[in-house]
Formats: structure tokens, sequence, C-alpha cells
């Protein structure tokens, strides 16, 4: 902890006001964080953030949660975990060629989906229709930082890092250029690996998307990528603002809603749906009424004066796919009677 290594940190936040764009969230210039903390001597405040989320509970759980497939038979479909890591690399690769803050993007990156219930969106749904004071997985997500991880302390993460996680989906805007790109790698991400992974399984082919989007964009995943991210920082380099231009913003929505028509809200998918959406219920349900059987770093929460209905929303969506059927299965299904 001797002066070199503070000079460090000093050096890379002079490094960053020198060699980033103007219009850059400069580590130097955060924000800051809730509770004060000393510096890091060697790390900057968003270098920190991305470690704190990558090293926690919530991040490592993502690898058993959900992407779109629900207990998919292969080992090569996205998980939340992956859909995860591919954002942050997109929005890395967007942020490097603009000179943006590439930690405070790979921060927000990593932690945008740590509050997904298992079973995906199926999961949201179902928690959003029972819960009281409803449910969005990027509230959520704001909740294991700020509350739930490191048993009630949270992560105590920077201002500018738990913007990009609250407002990263479509009706919510972040106020830094490093969060607007991370919210439009996301849908850059999701809309490929989801038609990906649709293909690997034989509800798509690469010939069934629609033609007038993927003339735009491309007919493969390499080629749409290539694409929507050179169109980003070709429109967005030397602004103070996150740009695509019209005709690729309009095929990526396009291929956005080929995919709720066609995958998402399948007949096959909506039968899965229903089944996850069930199992969660009962669960809710359960745990209202017997609130002393969650973990004791649930029922503690009460003391700080949250609500019971969103201390068991908080522990059903922490669980990953498998640990919710295991749990269910406790529940509800009987056991084989030995004498």
């Amino acid at each position: 902890m001797g002066v070199f290594s503070v000079t460090i940190r000093e050096t890379m936040e002079q490094r960053e006001l020198h060699n980033l764009s103007p219009y850059a969230a400069f580590s130097v210039k955060s924000a800051g964080r809730d509770v004060p903390e000393e510096e890091c001597d060697i790390r900057t405040v968003y270098q920190r953030d991305r470690d704190r989320i990558l090293h926690s509970k919530s991040f490592r759980r993502m690898k058993h949660k959900t992407q779109v497939f629900l207990s998919p038979e292969g080992d090569h479909y996205r998980t939340r975990l992956t859909h995860t890591l591919e954002v942050a690399q997109t929005a890395r690769t967007i942020a490097k060629a603009l000179r943006l803050n590439e930690d405070l993007v790979e921060a927000i990156a990593l932690g945008h989906d740590l509050g997904h219930t298992p079973f995906g969106h199926a999961g949201e749904r179902a928690l959003n229709e029972i819960c009281p004071e409803g449910f969005t997985h990027n509230e959520q997500s704001i909740r294991v930082v700020e509350i739930l991880e490191k048993k009630g302390k949270g992560l105590n993460l920077t201002q500018e890092v738990r913007d990009g996680i609250l407002n990263h989906q479509t009706a919510r805007m972040p106020y830094t250029l490093e969060g607007k790109i991370v919210r439009l790698s996301d849908k850059i991400a999701y809309i490929n690996h989801d038609i990906d992974d649709a293909i690997r399984a034989g509800l798509l082919q690469e010939v069934t998307l629609p033609k007038e989007h993927t003339d735009v964009l491309g007919n493969s995943t390499r080629e749409r990528l290539n694409t929507m991210i050179h169109d980003i920082v070709i429109h967005s380099e030397n602004k103070n603002e996150i740009i695509m231009s019209e005709k690729i913003y309009k095929a990526m929505q396009g291929l956005r809603s080929f995919m709720f028509e066609n995958v998402y809200c399948s007949p096959i998918a909506r039968n899965e749906e229903r089944k996850a959406k069930n199992m969660l219920k009962a669960m809710y349900e359960y745990y209202e009424m017997n609130f002393e059987e969650l973990p004791a770093e649930f029922t503690g929460l009460l003391e700080r004066g949250e609500k019971k209905e969103r201390v068991v929303c908080d522990y059903i969506a922490g669980m990953t796919d498998s640990y919710a059927i295991s749990k269910f299965t406790q529940l509800y299904i009987p056991k084989a009677w030995k004498g």
C-alpha cells in the first residue's frame, strides 16, 4: 500500500482524461457510492465495480438460468451467463471504438441481468403477475447489488453502474453513453444469439428469416453482428449520443418482432412457459404461508422494513432453474415410502 501503488490508479485516471472521448464517463469524475470508501491503490472505481459483480454469487448462478430455451438438451445453447458475456463483449467493442470507458461498460454489462429469475422471462412474468408490487428483472438486479448480495450489505456500486443496470431495457434510458451502449448491445446480442439457438433447436432456418430484414443486416449471425456494431460506431463517433441509423434500427426491430412471434411466443414456448409459471406461483404461495422456512438472510430482511411478499420474490428470483425444480419437487411431489 505504498506510494507507487497509489500512483498506478491515479495514472490510469489521468490516462482516461487524456485518451478517452470528452463524452466519456471518467472514473475520477464518478458520482460515487452511497457509502464512501477508501480508494483502491491500483483499480479505478469502475474496475472495482466490475470485479465485485464478477465475484458475486448472483453472477455465478446465471450459468444455470435459462436464456430462452427451458432445460435444453445440448451443451451449446445460451444461458443467462453466456448471454451476459456476449453483451459485455459487444459493448466493449463499441466502447473501445468510440473511446468511451470500457471498464464502466463492462461493469454495467456484467451486472445487467443479475436479477433475472429462473426460466427466463417466463419466470419474470410469473412473479410480476403474483407479486402485489410487481416484478421486473432490471429493478430486481438493483435490489441484488444494493441489498441482497453479501447477506444484506450489497455491493455498494457507483451510481453510474447502477444507473446502467436499472435502465438497460427499451422503455428506459441510462444517462451515460456507456449505459446506452449496453442497452443497445443487449438487444443486438439476444436477437442474434436467440436466432442461432432457435436454428440449433430446429425451430427456424436461416432462409425462413424475413428477407426484407436479412437483406439489410446480413444472412448469418456474424454478418448481422458486424453490420449492427459498425452502424453504431459510424453514426455515434464524436457525438454525445449512441445512435443507430434508421434503416438498421428498423431492420433490427423487425427481426426482434419476428422472434417474438415465432420463437418467444410460439405454442411450444407457451406450453413450457405455462409449466414454469405454475411452478413459481406454487412456490410463492407456499413460502408466503411458510415464511419462516426461508433462509435467515431473507427472513432477516423483514427487520429492515422489507415486505414479506417482496422477500419471497427475492428468494425465488435468485433460484437457478435446477434449484427451483428441486425445491418444487421437495415441496409438492410425494416421495416413495421406504419401510
